[in-house]
């Protein structure tokens, strides 16, 4: 069983611990942890078993602490990461994993000299329909691959106000890609490949907080064109499209497939809900105890990264050409 810290104990830190809390099978439980507002956490951590320690420092020094589970703010994350390897602690990190391109690299240099497993929490790669997606691509059943589109929005940024560090635009650059968009970019990843160049137009229209309205153009290393929202005051959706010379696949939120081929034939094929938290820890245990590897490349950890980053100078760079009267 591995001991593990969760660090961050608000919203999200405490959907990681409820997926593994009390069930069989995880490989992990948590033991210890720390946050921001540890008096709002003590509840919480005596109902769950969690032995609270004031500092991180303190959490790295708590010898019976085989593992942390960083669901911190994201500009801290590549020091947490490089200070748990320097400490000897495998290390599970929420997306996005850094801000930049170089210091994730450091983070992945960090836990590769100290030997610890580094595992970052896109949980949408354990979803049992992007798997039967992954292998249909690798069968041909789209041909060449010409377009993508992705988007994946939602109401959270409602919640936000003044003092949260979500609302911290240089916590969330770019709106709704630190707390959303980032899993789409690390599907197409995933799906179609690498990114070769990004075009951004990113605002807020409403917010008072962080842009609401993030959209981008890019161009993936094979050659196909790829568009791409997030929204963070919109209904919650998620769909991900990938178009090819012989077909179509469509994900329609976590558990449906759309495919039609170029006759014309088509289907749509539902999968039972997965609890992809879970099953994310899971695989970090898994592979902490040796067992296979992780099945999110570092590689790809550090490319989500820098398109993230890309993304970013593009946004600001106002490359935004007028259309004549």
């Amino acid at each position: 069983m591995l001991d593990t810290a969760i660090i961050g104990m608000g919203n999200w830190g405490r959907t990681l611990v409820n997926s593994v809390h009390a069930k069989n099978g995880a490989g992990l439980r948590f033991v210890a942890g720390t946050t921001g507002s540890l008096d709002k956490a003590r509840d919480y951590a005596a109902e769950k078993g969690i032995r609270l320690h004031k500092t991180y420092a303190d959490v790295l020094a708590d010898p019976e602490v085989k593992a942390v589970a960083l669901a911190s703010p994201h500009g801290i994350h590549a020091e947490q990461v490089i200070a748990a390897a320097d400490a000897g602690k495998h290390v599970f990190v929420e997306k996005p994993f850094t801000l930049t391109k170089a210091s994730a690299e450091a983070a992945v240099a960090a836990c590769a000299r100290a030997g610890v497993v580094l595992a970052l929490g896109h949980n949408r790669r354990f979803l049992p329909a992007v798997a039967e997606m992954k292998q249909m691509i690798a069968d041909d059943a789209i041909g060449t691959l010409l377009h993508v589109e992705g988007q994946f929005s939602g109401p959270g940024a409602l919640n936000y106000k003044e003092g949260m560090w979500r609302a911290d635009r240089s916590e969330s650059p770019l709106g709704g890609m630190g707390g959303m968009g980032i899993h789409m970019i690390d599907m197409i990843i995933n799906l179609a490949g690498r990114f070769r160049d990004v075009r951004v137009l990113s605002h807020a229209k409403v917010s008072t907080t962080i842009d609401d309205t993030t959209a981008m153009m890019a161009t993936l290393a094979n050659g196909a064109t790829c568009t791409f929202a997030t929204l963070a005051l919109a209904p919650r959706y998620w769909r991900c499209a990938l178009f090819g010379t012989d077909g179509l696949l469509e994900l329609r939120g976590h558990e449906t497939v759309f495919h039609r081929r170029r006759d014309g034939v088509e289907w749509t094929r539902d999968w039972p809900a997965t609890d992809i938290e879970h099953a994310e820890l899971e695989a970090f245990a898994a592979a902490v105890a040796g067992g296979p590897a992780y099945p999110l490349p570092v590689a790809d950890a550090i490319h989500g990264v820098a398109v993230y980053e890309t993304m970013i100078g593009a946004a600001a760079s106002g490359s935004t050409y007028a259309v004549p009267a």
